[in-house]
């Protein structure tokens, strides 16, 4: 009997690559797809990477094809923004190892400052689409995904979702298949996409959408389940278990392949059923399709473009059945907030006490925006917070960003703040921009990057230094900081805005949560000092509670020492105690 195992989604695609004989895998962290490489890596025979961005993975893995192995690239949506160069080209181009990219939809906007459909990007860049709807599927689909990968001559994208990914199934586990490198043989109409080889290949793409059309009305992954004849309902991925569970008598058109769509199997099924529905999260790419053939069916007008579904939405919507909800199950909101001991905490609480604005970028960092801090006032994507102060300096003037700052993480930094950078000293920008070096990626779970020492195997690698490349893209200031200083934090600010050219500041400490980062320390309230002044307060640390009768509490639980609230007290009311 076959080895089954419980698996979320993410390592069920891991499993799937393995399997398939991967041998190269490359992406960029960012839920809900990082675990996918952090569960590759522990394969042999597989060669994993993080790499600096999307679109250098996804290169990367473009040239293990070409080379003539089966290569993955992984990404959240977002990040497949970033790779949509390289991949409406390849798309043109075909492979030759399979060529597999696994995008990370994020319905619901978990993590993520978009809700994007990759679908529509897979559609425009003539890209086939597969999409799973559980942990099994995860792995299986990834499997077919190289097949039709090679058979078809195209790159082949695996799209999932927040839900998917971070869901938990049983798999049933296979032996890996090792699959023979395939010879590389030089073809420049193929593999050299300037124009008058584009053209040609151009038609090769459409034809290939063609043929999949038609041969997907038989692929196993599209899945005809009548029931009764009444309700008809076509569906994919996540969406398919709620309509199972809300309509368990409907007859289900289930979609493994939703780009491009097999046409004669949708048409069947539509003649067969008396009412037709089309449950899609997000865009409402093949209820479209279907309604330009002249199929009559109900989508969008009755179900929501915005966020997740679920069985009770199906039965409200759908079927008009009031479903009660347990009030007892509400919970109050909790908002968003840095981690006791968080350098960046540190840093906003002096950009804070120097009233000053600071252009935002993705990351930990963002919670900045909200109270208490109060200090990040714009956020776009990754890299953007340097070009946007930039852009503020050209509009307005040298004085206009005296009392402005650009923001952005470090492994953010590496990802595309460097060009953001060397365009503002190339164009001979005035402006200063704060690296906040907390040695790690943060926001998807403390990741490596080429700033910390470590690949993603673990292995020992150079580690970028911050301060020569600064100064390589032609910096002439830059400082380096401790986070929690924040005297000299506050005067190095103050000196660098009055500058009339780029500087930077790197805001450096450890992430407080990284394995590394041990703490003897811990800070304890001292009420007889305390004048209830809340100056510890504003910060907004979590392990900091204000008593009824105005003088404060810290939970030792969560306090790492940090010191800052101490740095914030005129009474000296805060002493740091050993443990």
């Amino acid at each position: 009997m076959a080895e089954k195992k419980i698996m979320l989604g993410n390592e069920a695609i891991a499993r799937g690559a393995y399997e398939a004989g991967v041998k190269v895998s490359s992406a960029y962290p960012g839920t809900p797809s990082t675990e996918i490489s952090e569960n590759v890596v522990k394969y042999d025979g597989i060669y994993a990477e993080w790499a600096p961005n999307e679109k250098v993975a996804m290169e990367v893995a473009i040239g293990a094809s070409i080379a003539g192995v089966r290569s993955l690239c992984s990404m959240k949506m977002v990040g497949v923004n970033v790779a949509s160069d390289p991949l409406y080209t390849i798309s043109y181009s075909g492979v030759n190892g399979g060529l597999v990219l696994v995008a990370a939809d994020d319905p619901g906007l978990y993590s993520s400052q978009n809700e994007q459909d990759s679908r529509c990007v897979a559609r425009v860049a003539q890209v086939p689409v597969l999409e799973p709807s559980d942990s099994q599927e995860a792995k299986d689909f990834t499997k077919l995904a190289f097949e039709l990968s090679e058979k078809y001559d195209c790159p082949v994208m695996v799209r999932t979702t927040t839900r998917l990914a971070h869901s938990q199934g049983v798999v049933e586990l296979c032996d890996r298949v090792e699959v023979d490198d395939k010879p590389y043989v030089r073809d420049i109409k193929k593999n050299v996409m300037m124009p008058a080889m584009a053209k040609g290949r151009h038609l090769i793409v459409e034809q290939r959408l063609k043929d999949m059309a038609e041969d997907a009305c038989t692929m196993s992954c599209n899945k005809v389940e009548y029931n009764s004849t009444k309700v008809g309902v076509i569906t994919e991925g996540i969406p398919y278990q709620y309509v199972k569970e809300a309509m368990p008598d409907a007859s289900v058109l289930k979609l493994g392949l939703v780009h491009p769509l097999p046409r004669k199997l949708i048409e069947e099924f539509a003649s067969k059923v008396d009412e037709l529905y089309i449950v899609e999260e997000l865009e409402p790419l093949v209820e479209e399709q279907v309604r330009s053939w002249g199929i009559k069916c109900h989508g969008k007008d009755l179900l929501t473009i915005q966020g997740e579904y679920s069985a009770n939405m199906l039965r409200e919507r759908l079927l008009g059945q009031k479903v009660e909800t347990d009030e007892a199950a509400q919970v109050p909101p909790r908002p968003p907030i840095l981690c006791p001991g968080c350098p960046h905490r540190s840093t906003f609480s002096v950009i804070s006490e120097l009233k000053m604005h600071a252009a935002g970028d993705i990351g930990c960092y963002t919670l900045g925006a909200i109270a208490p801090l109060n200090v990040i006032d714009t956020t776009v994507c990754m890299g953007s917070s340097i070009s946007t102060l930039h852009g503020m300096e050209k509009a307005k003037g040298k004085d206009y960003i005296k009392d402005w700052v650009a923001v952005i993480g470090d492994s953010t930094f590496l990802h595309t703040g460097i060009n953001s950078l060397l365009n503002m000293v190339y164009n001979k920008a005035t402006g200063t921009v704060i690296i906040l070096d907390n040695s790690t990626t943060g926001m998807t779970g403390h990741q490596e990057h080429a700033a910390t020492g470590k690949t993603l195997a673990g292995e020992a690698t150079y580690a970028v230094d911050l301060v020569d490349l600064c100064h390589a893209l032609g910096v002439k200031s830059v400082s380096v900081v401790n986070a929690f200083d924040t005297e000299k934090l506050k005067e190095t600010i103050k000196a660098e805005v009055a500058k009339d050219e780029v500087s930077v500041i790197i805001s450096q400490a450890p992430c407080a949560l990284l394995k590394t980062n041990i703490s003897h320390h811990k800070c304890k309230p001292l009420s007889d000092k305390c004048k209830k002044c809340g100056m510890c307060l504003k910060m907004g640390c979590p392990a900091i509670t204000k008593n009824a009768d105005g003088t404060i509490s810290i939970d030792d639980t969560l306090c790492n020492g940090c010191g800052l609230c101490m740095s914030k007290c005129k009474f000296e009311a805060i002493e740091k105690v050993e443990v």
